[in-house]
């Protein structure tokens, strides 16, 4: 075992953005082929934690079809807490329980929501989602919701450029409500003018999950250096995603694979900008994410090594594999805690 090898393994490592697969799940106590992520691979990758998330794809915003993706959330967040009922994995909503399942040497499962979508228009469904052990929700996907406006408007669902001209008000009722249950606000996915909106209503700080650097990438669904600023401010945190596409423009895609180096470049720009505290990582395996050297799980040691390599020392690496995704967590919980 490497010296890097040794440090990732004394981690406590966070991966914030997991995709399950949909209807067919399968077992994830198995180790298979046809998957980036199962709880062998989690091990052998030293992942401590993982964000496993119940995914609805965007499509018609009415009554029926809001019924619809409402109730797939919720057998989806059943099926996550199915899957770590194995003796290998436990559902850990809480700092503290993510904590203590690293000691118990059980892999901690945090379930999470992606896209606002899943709620429709009732917000009462939102504490249902906290309920099944959800700790975050992403506000959009690809194509507005009724909540707010997405980064990539759908042409497929007649999409304008905005709907809302950023959150809707029902989309900063969630915001509050979402607050009050300590289920953090994720602004992957939204556009521009839903992030900054939702980093001024919340009370606790947000999270961009699975998200590059513009920067160094021109990706609408990347974040600019303003709003790198302003998650700063808010004291939240990006974590960097393993989509080829959102770390290398497609004229290099197509020169050479994208790499670990190409990842860590996107961690570098973020840390210099902004300061470690505020960079973490998250791999969106099985939802798109996929680059040489970081194919599945079990390779996430070699994201270590490269953050040896460019002098991080073990403090900073450990808040950017998990401690940083913590700090977040815990601010949910207590502002859960606090009247409006």
């Amino acid at each position: 075992m490497t010296d890097s090898d040794a440090l990732h393994h004394s981690l406590l490592t966070v991966d914030t953005h997991i995709d399950i697969p949909w209807p067919d799940q399968g077992d994830i106590g198995q180790d298979t082929d046809t998957r980036h992520v199962d709880l062998p691979k989690l091990r052998r990758g030293g992942i401590s934690a993982a964000c496993l998330v119940a995914y609805v794809g965007q499509g018609p915003t009415d009554d029926v079809r809001h019924a619809a993706v409402g109730r797939q959330a919720l057998e989806m967040l059943d099926a996550i807490g199915r899957a770590a009922d194995t003796g290998m994995a436990r559902i850990c909503p809480l700092a503290d329980q993510i904590e203590a399942a690293r000691r118990d040497g059980v892999t901690a499962i945090v379930p999470a929501v992606e896209n606002g979508y899943a709620m429709g228009e009732d917000l009462s469904l939102l504490a249902q989602f906290r309920a099944r052990g959800a700790r975050y929700m992403t506000l959009t996907h690809n194509g507005h919701n009724a909540l707010a406006d997405s980064a990539r408007p759908s042409a497929a669902l007649g999409d304008s450029a905005a709907r809302h001209d950023g959150l809707s008000g029902l989309g900063r009722e969630a915001i509050a409500e979402m607050n009050r249950l300590g289920l953090m606000v994720d602004v992957s996915h939204t556009a521009r003018s839903t992030m900054m909106q939702a980093l001024r209503l919340s009370r606790s700080p947000v999270l961009a999950t699975h998200s590059c650097v513009r920067a160094l990438c021109d990706h609408p669904r990347n974040l600019d250096d303003e709003q790198l600023d302003a998650l700063r401010d808010c004291d939240g945190v990006i974590h960097i995603t393993a989509v080829d596409a959102f770390l290398r423009p497609r004229d290099i895609r197509q020169q050479r694979p994208v790499t670990v180096a190409d990842y860590v470049d996107h961690v570098d720009y973020v840390a210099r900008r902004i300061g470690v505290r505020h960079v973490g990582i998250s791999s969106d395996f099985d939802g798109g994410g996929s680059i040489e050297g970081w194919r599945n799980a079990a390779q996430s040691p070699a994201l270590t090594a490269e953050l040896v390599r460019r002098g991080y020392d073990p403090a900073q690496i450990a808040a950017i594999w998990g401690g940083n995704f913590l700090r977040v967590l815990r601010r949910a919980e207590a502002v859960a805690g606090q009247p409006a």
